[in-house]
C-alpha cells in the first residue's frame, strides 16, 4: 500500500512524499467516518509503530499528524471504504492457510539464492556446497 502526500497541508503536517507499507505488515485498520464538521481518517497499525491514545474530540487531528493515517472528508466516502474493504480481504487472503494437500508455492529462483547466501554466511554451508547448490539451480 502506498500513501503518498503533496501540497502545502502535508508539509504543515507530516511532510510531503511517499510511503509504502507491505500488506504483510498491516496488523490493524482504524476507520472513523467524517461527520458534519471533522473529516474521517483510515490508519493503519504496523509493529513497531509508535501509537498515542487520543483525547476525545482529537482522533481527526491527531490521525493527520501520523505518517500511517489519511484524513478524508464526506465527499470521500465511498472510496475509502473501498479501500478498507480491499486492504481487509488482502491481508485476510495473506493470512489464509493454504488448502490441506495442496503443496506451499514454490520459492522463486532469488528466493532460493538468498536463502543460500544465508545459510553460506552463517557457516553452515562451504564455498564448495554453495558453490554446487548455486550452480544445480541457475542450470534448473
Amino acid at each position: 500500500m502506498t500513501i503518498t502526500r503533496r501540497g502545502f497541508l502535508a508539509r504543515t503536517s507530516v511532510g510531503k512524499g511517499e510511503k509504502r507499507i507491505p500488506l504483510s505488515q498491516i496488523s490493524a485498520i482504524q476507520w472513523k467516518r467524517p461527520g458534519p464538521l471533522v473529516n474521517g481518517f483510515i490508519q493503519f497499525t504496523v509493529p513497531g509503530g509508535v501509537e498515542a491514545r487520543s483525547s476525545f474530540g482529537s482522533q481527526t487531528a491527531s490521525a493527520s499528524r501520523d505518517e500511517n493515517s489519511v484524513t478524508f472528508d464526506k465527499k470521500r466516502i465511498p472510496e475509502f471504504e473501498a479501500l478498507r474493504e480491499a486492504v481487509e480481504d488482502a491481508i485476510a487472503a495473506l493470512r489464509q492457510p493454504a488448502p490441506q494437500g495442496q503443496a506451499p508455492a514454490p520459492l522463486s529462483l532469488a528466493d532460493e539464492l538468498t536463502k543460500l547466501g544465508a545459510l553460506l554466511r552463517d557457516g553452515l554451508l562451504t564455498q564448495e556446497e554453495f558453490d554446487a547448490q548455486k550452480a544445480r539451480l541457475l542450470a534448473g
